[in-house]
């Protein structure tokens, strides 16, 4: 299966993750939806880290798996950024977004995509040809 389109299957079990853990804070626990964010974010991060190390880019590990989980996270920042900026302009802006804040994050989702696939391809699970290539 392509890369491209198991990436895109793990951003699918990252979107459950988030939206899941943004909507058991916000209705739940009644935490505020910004802040929120930050945590589920994280838990989908990592989720997708999980999916990604053991079925899009699998083959020899460059770091060990602490080290990889950190390089990921800070490679996920970029698109994190991108993603954080779309999900609160639908949540401020489209009312529905309030009542159903998974329509924000599926925006700051598909906002982040590119972002977060080039990083991952060319930073954390670049392969050693690729690398020996740039060098």
């Amino acid at each position: 299966m392509p890369q491209f389109l198991l990436f895109c299957i793990g951003g699918v079990i990252g979107f459950v993750v988030d939206a899941g853990v943004l909507r058991l804070l916000v209705s739940g626990l009644g935490a505020n939806a910004y802040v929120a964010r930050l945590f589920s974010f994280l838990c989908a991060a990592t989720a997708t880290w999980l999916w990604n190390r053991s079925q899009t880019f699998r083959g020899t590990r460059r770091y060990g798996l602490f080290g990889e989980w950190l390089r990921y996270l800070l490679a996920m920042s970029g698109g994190f950024a991108v993603n954080y900026a779309a999900y609160a302009a639908v949540y401020t802006f489209f009312a529905p977004a309030r009542t159903w804040p998974e329509l924000a994050v599926a925006a700051g989702s598909v906002a982040g995509l590119a972002v977060n696939y080039v990083s991952s391809r060319w930073w954390i699970y670049r392969s050693e040809k690729r690398v020996e290539k740039a060098e």
